[in-house]
Parts: C-alpha cells; sequence; structure tokens
C-alpha cells in the first residue's frame, strides 16, 4: 500500500531533477532514475533507498539505517531508512542524494 505523504514528499525532492519517472513496485511506489531504481515508499515497510553494494556497509551503520529484506534475504545495496532519519526535508534529501549518488553511475535502462 502507497504512502502517499512520503511520496509527495519525494516528489518535492526530486523535483527538478533529470531522468527521475514513478514506478508502483513492491506493493508501493518506487521512483526511478534513468529507469533504475532509486527509493521507495510504501505504509508496509516505509522509506527504501538504493545506496549500492559499494556503500552498502558503511551506510548500514549510520544510525537510521538498517536491512531490507522484504523476503528475509538482505537486499545488498538496498537499506530502509528509519522514519526518524528522514523527518526534515533536509534529512530525506540527504538520503535522496546518496541514491542519487549510486544510480547516476549506472547505465540509462532503454524504455
Amino acid at each position: 500500500m502507497q504512502d502517499e505523504k512520503l511520496n509527495k514528499r519525494l516528489r518535492e525532492v526530486l523535483k527538478g531533477k533529470r531522468g527521475i519517472t514513478e514506478k508502483s513496485m513492491f506493493g508501493g511506489l518506487c521512483f526511478m532514475h534513468n529507469g533504475n531504481m532509486l527509493c521507495g515508499a510504501d505504509l508496509k515497510h516505509g522509506f527504501s533507498v538504493r545506496v549500492g553494494p559499494e556503500q552498502y556497509e558503511k551506510v548500514l551503520k549510520l544510525k537510521h539505517a538498517r536491512i531490507l529484506d522484504i523476503t528475509g534475504v538482505p537486499m545488498k545495496g538496498l537499506v530502509f531508512v528509519n522514519i526518524e532519519g528522514y523527518r526534515t526535508k533536509a534529512a530525506l534529501s540527504k538520503w535522496v542524494d546518496r541514491g542519487l549518488v549510486f544510480t547516476k553511475t549506472l547505465p540509462k535502462k532503454k524504455k
């Protein structure tokens, strides 16, 4: 189930950034960057962001990050962020920027 409040906040943070699209995935809404998953939001799991495999362990050590394991198997490169970690626009922007650092390294996906 989609978290419309968080989706609205993410749209505000991502406004004006090139290559951003939205796609329903995993029971929520994912924001894509050049066709690659960037971040997502749903009521059951909360906010997730793709930081990539190289930054994964480092990011998991940050205060509000936790393992993303929807299926019971951790998805290396993706993390959940506790709500305390993105209460403000600045904090949410910082997490989205972490994701953009990774997705900018990926090739654009063709439609």
